[in-house]
């Protein structure tokens, strides 16, 4: 019997238990036993259950990542890098004074734009010592002479300059560059006449500055730079060496000075998350149309329609508040037509709820009384009843049994040939259906 237990040799591979081992046996084939013992195959389509645990942990590290991920955009992102580059390139082709805005405020309900300068002066010698190194540029710092500047050819001067009246540091030696007294801000109204494309609106600013020495001798400009990105908008600049011409007792003076352009428009995130805003914000007031008509249909009151429809009314105007920048609410072709359609809704709503209201109560006033009109059934009959009561008790029964209505408990009925009040239902054709108790005679 040793043979029917050699190693790896399923009990399947016998044909009976009660045949000869010559007879039952079958030595297998090697590309059989690799058959047999092959793994089982897992189907594609088939999940794997997660316990609420497992679930809720995973929920948090794709959290954890995304806000990770969402950190890296901000690296990079540093104005520094691009006034280094543009002040030392100055310093290397054109040195001489240059103003940097550091700073763009677009006001598109002022209108306005405010745009903070700092006075900076590049090239060998032209800076004061231990100011080196404004925005990262070892070839620009404070300017050494004294500037009047003045902005848009006003006559009074938007800003003075005075170098003696920058602080050093006693134990480092360095200049404190200390706002007030190295930048200046200067105020331009803004065109909008395209502020009713927002968010595809654009304006567009230009201005003049120009530099004079304690002297009135003009001083050169030779940059103007601004910041190129906003939270809100996008800045392109491009300034233009100019001069101005007067005329004085020795003749036409030229007066050097420095215009700049700037082109203001939206980013395209913004203008991404005002399009999605305004979508939901049309979806919200289709959504309050459709719950005034489902109510019309509806025969009971739905209070989850009434919340609803009032969520949606307060939600549009959250919605239009919260775009990034956003005019006032004077568009005609998204908030108002919206509150309209809302709040029109939500007022068909609410007659219809009166209504509703009305006729319920109409309803309850007018319900029929509890017994009918008609004369009641006779009563049932009780130990030491009458013949006669327990005739009309038993006829009335029968006539609502032949009518179509549920008797219980069902009788049967056997009349009696001698008894003259039950011999019209005598004929059993009549019965809608076979007895099924115990027969209750009447034969008085």
């Amino acid at each position: 019997m040793s043979i029917f237990f050699q190693p790896r040799r399923p009990f399947r591979r016998l044909r009976s238990f009660h045949s000869l081992p010559s007879e039952s046996y079958t030595f297998p084939t090697p590309e059989a036993d690799q058959e047999y013992f092959a793994p089982l195959s897992v189907p594609a389509n088939r999940t794997l259950p997660l316990r609420g645990a497992i679930i809720i942990r995973l929920a948090l590290v794709v959290s954890l990542v995304f806000i990770s991920a969402l950190c890296f955009c901000f690296i990079g992102a540093d104005v520094d890098e691009y006034f280094e580059k543009a002040l030392t390139k100055t310093a290397n082709t054109e040195p001489g004074i240059v103003l940097l805005g550091e700073d763009v405020d677009v006001d598109v309900d002022e209108p306005s734009v405010t745009i903070r300068w700092s006075i900076l002066a590049c090239g060998q010698g032209l800076f004061l010592p231990g100011s080196a190194g404004a925005h990262g540029s070892a070839m620009c710092g404070l300017p050494t002479q004294p500037l009047l500047l003045f902005v848009d050819n006003v006559s009074e001067p938007a800003a003075k300059y005075d170098p003696t009246q920058i602080p050093l540091n006693r134990d480092t030696g360095s200049r404190q560059s200390i706002q007030n007294l190295v930048q200046f801000d200067s105020d331009h109204v803004l065109d909008v006449h395209k502020a009713h494309l927002y968010p595809f609106d654009s304006y567009i600013l230009t201005s003049i500055i120009r530099a004079v020495s304690e002297t009135n001798d003009t001083i050169p400009i030779r940059r103007l730079l601004t910041i190129e990105t906003t939270s809100s908008f996008n800045i392109d600049t491009a300034d233009t060496e100019t001069y101005s011409t007067s005329v004085s007792d020795t003749g036409t003076v030229a007066h050097a000075s420095r215009d700049i352009d700037m082109h203001i428009a939206r980013p395209a995130s913004a203008r991404i998350i005002t399009i999605m805003l305004f979508t939901l914000n049309w979806i919200m007031a289709h959504a309050a149309g459709g719950l005034a008509y489902m109510y019309g249909k509806l025969t009971k009151t739905r209070p989850i329609v009434h919340l609803s429809a009032g969520a949606i009314l307060i939600a549009i105007p959250q919605l239009r508040n919260s775009m990034p920048d956003a005019p006032g609410f004077d568009d005609t072709i998204g908030y108002f037509p919206q509150m309209i359609i809302a709040a029109g809704s939500m007022i068909l709503i609410v007659l219809m709820v009166i209504a509703q209201t009305l006729d319920q109560l109409r309803d309850s006033s007018s319900l029929p009384p509890i017994y009918p009109d008609h004369a009641r059934p006779p009563s049932l009959p009780m130990k030491g009843s009458s013949t006669t009561e327990i005739e009309q008790y038993e006829r009335d029964r029968i006539m609502r049994h032949m009518n179509g209505e549920y008797i219980f408990p069902p009788v049967r009925v056997e009349i009696g040939a001698h008894d003259p009040v039950s011999a019209p239902f005598s004929d059993t054709s009549h019965r809608r259906s076979r007895p099924i108790t115990s027969p209750i005679r009447m034969d008085g």
